[in-house]
């Protein structure tokens, strides 16, 4: 591959927002897997600079090159590669046979043995258990083994436009669902966003990519006297709550934060914050999305959910994400319980009739 090629289509997909970028780079590349990878690499690298000086490409090309590229047929241990998948800052991603078990899964592999982000996500993972966060099977020395997810991400699914309001609530719920189990468990998964969102073709959500989370700090006072982190502005810029893109220490409400960006994106087929890319242009008030782009059947419930969800001031955020999910299944039960109540109304209704009928 030529490198004008590369760099050609690399600072085309900076051009577009985060959600559209993968779409536009499968096309870009045309099923060239090798050209795939090296501007995955780039952008992903270039990604994690924001709030620094940004990376030079060739810079961030420099680091393809350790990168570890396998072919299909070859083996890790037991596990033998199918295909290539995907590339990110982490390492890239393959399909694999487990030959052990005949069993599909997604192998993760980095290009160092066990980062300490790379080690950080095994251990997230492991200690989580639930239907719609991608499982762990196995660990190597410098390998994630891992469920392998069917299906198109969220951010493939938006690209063809705005959800049905229906659909998008009841994807919001299980990404509710999925936050509330690691948030219980203390960790933050501090870069939901759409591209980290599966859904299988039975209509189940998965979290992917937790390489980025953290364990909550055991009290707020111990977080607040902790100083901020330089290298701490990492994950996705439109998704950032504003106390994430200062480099300050994050907490839970991050994550509700990018859960509220996430359910509006469904709704509308936009970003909240499109132009969110650094500190300075991050929101500072209320009212900050364009919220006459919401569909006019959106409930009212739903409408406060997300500026609950996206107030700039996290002491004035929604707390829990618990009460997302109650108000989202509450909203998911209504229809059955109001049909409950017409059936029975018409029930009674027709009883009354006849009696009255009778009498006459």
């Amino acid at each position: 591959m030529e490198r004008w090629q590369v760099e050609e289509i690399f600072h085309e997909a900076l051009q577009r927002g985060p959600a559209q970028r993968e779409v536009y780079l499968h096309g870009a590349c045309c099923g060239d897997s090798g050209l795939f990878r090296e501007v995955s690499s780039l952008l992903a690298n270039h990604s994690d600079a924001a709030g620094c000086e940004p990376w030079p490409a060739n810079a961030a090309a420099q680091l393809i090159v350790e990168m570890v590229s396998l072919t299909p047929g070859q083996c890790l241990g037991p596990y033998r590669i199918d295909s290539f998948l995907a590339a990110g800052g982490m390492g890239e991603i393959y399909r694999a046979t487990d030959t052990r078990l005949s069993r599909e899964v997604a192998i993760k592999v980095s290009p160092a043995r066990f980062s300490e982000r790379f080690e950080k996500e095994a251990t997230v993972i492991a200690s989580l258990n639930h239907p719609n966060i991608c499982r762990l099977y196995d660990v190597g020395p410098n390998y994630l083994v891992m469920e392998l997810v069917e299906g198109r991400t969220l951010a493939e699914r938006i690209q063809r436009g705005a959800l049905p309001v229906s659909e998008a609530l009841g994807i919001a719920r299980q990404i509710a669902d999925a936050l509330e189990a690691a948030h219980e468990n203390g960790k933050t998964h501090r870069d939901l966003k759409p591209a980290n969102i599966k859904i299988t073709p039975e209509g189940v959500v998965k979290l992917l990519d937790f390489g980025l989370a953290e364990v909550e700090p055991a009290a707020a006072d111990e977080a607040a006297t902790k100083p901020a982190r330089a290298n701490a502005v990492a994950g996705t810029p439109a998704y950032m709550s504003p106390e994430q893109a200062s480099g300050s220490i994050v907490d839970k409400r991050s994550d509700i934060w990018a859960f509220g960006a996430v359910l509006y994106e469904m709704l509308t087929g936009k970003a909240a914050f499109p132009a969110a890319t650094t500190l300075e242009t991050m929101p500072t008030g209320p009212g900050v999305a364009d919220w006459d782009a919401l569909p006019a059947t959106t409930p009212p419930r739903i409408r406060t959910l997300i500026a609950r969800c996206l107030e700039p001031e996290r002491r004035q955020r929604l707390r829990d994400i618990g009460e997302a999910r109650i108000t989202l299944e509450k909203l998911d039960d209504k229809p059955a319980a109001t049909a409950q109540f017409t059936g029975r109304w018409l029930v009674r209704a027709g009883v009354l009739i006849i009696v009255a009928a009778a009498a006459w």
